[in-house]
């Protein structure tokens, strides 16, 4: 159901004292959004992740940091008492690499959103985002680098991503009908491969420009010249950088023509593995020899952001040159990657 079907009650100015809950706080986009609303002057943040405080990316000072595990009911309740809005960014999931071979864990974050939801409505939020996916996206679209930009209804009729992206749809469709049955004001942004600093780069859960960042740095660290490329480096995608998709949450979050409707939140900017190889060598001032893992975990062959419908909802879309973010990203995993060296404790 559209936002046009019904009335759309009014909500109270939110107030620099409310209390906005954000989960999955320990990690990238999640961390930096708590960062954010308190540059904004909000006083009352709770920042929500069931991963230890010394893993976490961003510890912002003045944050009410709480370690639990959100797939558990009464945790979910706990933590969203006295919420005016909630972000629910909490999942399990990765690159690539991890959502290819656990899939399993990426299904289990279902309970992580049916739960919140309940609690987050019970509790009297006024306002709930659910961070979704391009992986919900049809994959019958996606067989081609050459791929055309993906509009919010490709993905239907539904053949997503295994794992990862069905357990995003369904909890899609959880959102939109707690705004049709009980009126709760849900928003949904489809998340286009997003990165910058203070993420995910080593281990197995980073994505593609971090990888890329991190592989480059140790060739030229160990001097042996060479990169190791998943796939055949033409498949393509999107990146879109930190700041563009904390800017989209805010405005998303804060626009009723978007309630209960997905909307893509990422940039139009398409790139091939290989160039995007070829970007960070150019930043860091290197030309390595390729060798491409075809037998590794590659995903969709071609995968892009159809931007219209938010540029012509919000009068924006995300506009961070990729060349441009990726010198800050790079910069930043490389003082990670010397610090490591030295033996002091990073979070990768």
């Amino acid at each position: 159901m559209t936002a046009s079907k019904r009335i759309i009650e009014k909500d109270p100015e939110l107030k620099k004292d409310d209390l906005i809950v954000i989960t999955g706080a320990g990690g990238f986009i999640g961390g930096n959004l708590a960062h954010y609303f308190r540059d904004k002057g909000f006083t009352r943040i709770r920042a929500v992740d069931k991963k230890p405080l010394y893993e976490w990316y961003l510890r912002v000072p003045g944050v009410e940091n709480v370690c639990l595990d959100v797939s558990n009911e009464d945790n979910c309740y706990r933590i969203s008492e006295g919420a005016a809005e909630v972000y629910n960014l909490a999942a399990d999931m990765g690159g690539m690499g991890f959502i290819e071979r656990f899939r399993i864990e990426c299904m289990r974050s279902v309970l992580i959103n049916t739960h919140m939801l309940e609690a987050a409505y019970r509790a009297g939020a006024r306002r709930y985002f659910y961070s979704s996916t391009a992986c919900v996206y049809n994959e019958l679209l996606q067989q081609d680098p050459k791929v055309r930009a993906l509009k919010e209804s490709d993905a239907y009729p539904a053949m997503a991503e295994r794992g990862y992206g069905w357990e995003k749809l369904i909890s899609e469709i959880f959102c939109q009908e707690y705004w049709a049955e009980r009126g709760m004001k849900t928003f949904i942004a489809r998340f286009h491969s997003v990165y910058g600093p203070y993420g995910t780069w080593d281990g197995g859960r980073e994505k593609a420009p971090a990888a890329i960042c991190r592989k480059v740095i140790e060739a030229i660290d160990k001097k042996d010249l060479r990169i190791n490329i998943w796939g055949d480096g033409h498949q393509t995608r999107s990146f879109q950088y930190i700041d563009d998709c904390l800017k989209g949450i805010d405005l998303i979050m804060h626009c009723d023509d978007l309630i209960a409707t997905p909307i893509n939140l990422g940039s139009s900017e398409l790139v091939s593995i290989n160039d995007l190889v070829s970007k960070v060598e150019k930043i860091a001032g290197v030309e390595l020899e390729r060798d491409y893992d075809l037998s590794a975990p590659r995903g969709v062959a071609g995968r892009n952001s159809d931007n219209t419908f938010i540029k012509r909802v919000l009068k924006w879309e995300p506009s961070t040159p990729l060349d441009k973010g990726l010198r800050t990203t790079y910069s930043w995993i490389r003082e990670q990657y010397t610090k490591r060296k030295m033996g002091q404790r990073v979070v990768e």
